[in-house]
């Protein structure tokens, strides 16, 4: 059964004035749907390759990428929302501020890993041992493949903000917080773990 591209959560303009529905053209339909492509083409003629996250899990070289780029893509839509920002709450809000001190804590340290990224890649919130974390991952890679449970996510591959942001990579990653940021999908992400 073929992989196929989710559509997006909300309408492609719904991100706007902070990402452009141009941006969303680009980075879903042409890149996620090129990694979703790109997957479906490497597994054919394969036998029941299995889910996604058993792809990601049992897979090497350019299926892994493709694999791994298509789950942070969707994690990554699902990380933001019209209208978002604000503040965490509940058990989210009480994880944050056990292991980061408090919010604007923990939002500077996201901040500082996204901005200091090197290259493409992803900065994450992740449970791992317990605990609230950021990390990041360059390329493809993904939490899963560290025994984390992602949370949230901000894509900094250069793709996902440049033609709104240019090169302003700190100011794609403020708004990010400010106004799109998604802390009830972090905080279901939270609970299922």
């Amino acid at each position: 059964m073929p992989i196929e591209l989710p559509e997006l959560p909300y309408p492609r303009n719904a991100l706007e004035p902070h990402l452009s529905s141009e941006t969303l053209d680009y980075h879903h339909g042409k890149h996620h749907a090129a990694y979703v492509n790109n997957l479906n083409k490497l597994l054919a003629g394969n036998e029941s390759p299995g889910s996604l996250v058993e792809i990601i899990m049992t897979s090497e070289g350019g299926i892994f990428n493709n694999a791994a780029q298509v789950y942070n893509h969707t994690f990554y839509w699902g990380s933001m929302k019209p209208g978002g920002g604000g503040e965490p709450r509940g058990d989210l809000l009480d994880a944050i501020v056990r292991d980061f001190g408090s919010v604007e804590k923990l939002r500077t340290a996201f901040a500082q890993a996204a901005v200091g990224h090197f290259g493409s890649g992803w900065a994450w919130l992740v449970l791992h041992d317990g605990k609230v974390k950021i990390t990041t991952t360059a390329n493809a890679d993904t939490p899963l493949r560290h025994g984390q449970q992602a949370l949230l996510t901000i894509d900094v591959w250069e793709h996902a903000y440049y033609i709104d942001y240019r090169n302003m990579r700190p100011r794609y990653v403020e708004t990010f917080f400010d106004k799109l940021v998604n802390w009830d999908f972090a905080l279901s992400n939270l609970r299922k773990a």
